[in-house]
């Protein structure tokens, strides 16, 4: 794999990680000069920035004592395009979100796919622009504090 493509795997990898730790201030980070994007029913819900999107997750994902929402967001089928160039890229994966509490027995919660876009800025690749398709939609009421498909 390239290094262009080990550098974007890893913001891609670093997303899950940082949602699963409750970490939403860098998951806004993520997202400084960027679009993140939900497809929801016929339109799309966009958030711009570090700001909006760590605003977003802070109240709309619930944490739990240890700090986390207790899940595990399982990226697969990553298909990256490098433009090295152009210092642009695209990608395509699948997500799966599994959560577990102690009173809820471990399950997917949610599954869907995740339309990436980057560019290269002064050397380091960052996220341009994240479009969220949630394709499989299971009980999200101990993972969300609103229903956004509602």
């Amino acid at each position: 794999m390239s290094e262009s493509r080990d550098a974007i795997s890893k913001l891609i990898i670093t997303y899950a990680e940082r949602v699963d730790l409750g970490d939403f201030e860098g998951v806004g980070v993520l997202f400084e000069h960027s679009t993140y994007r939900s497809a929801v029913g016929d339109g799309t819900v966009t958030y711009t920035g570090s700001d909006e999107v760590q605003a977003t997750m802070e109240h709309m994902v619930r944490r739990y004592e240890d700090g986390t929402p207790r899940t595990k967001h399982v990226t697969t089928n990553l298909m990256i395009d490098v433009d090295d160039g152009a210092g642009t890229a695209t990608a395509k994966s699948y997500f799966t979100v599994l959560q577990q509490l102690d009173d809820l027995p471990l399950q997917t919660i949610i599954a869907g796919r995740y339309h990436d876009r980057f560019e290269r800025v002064a050397g380091e690749w960052q996220f341009a622009d994240r479009l969220i398709f949630s394709d499989l939609i299971g009980d999200l009421s101990h993972h969300l504090t609103v229903d956004p498909y509602a």
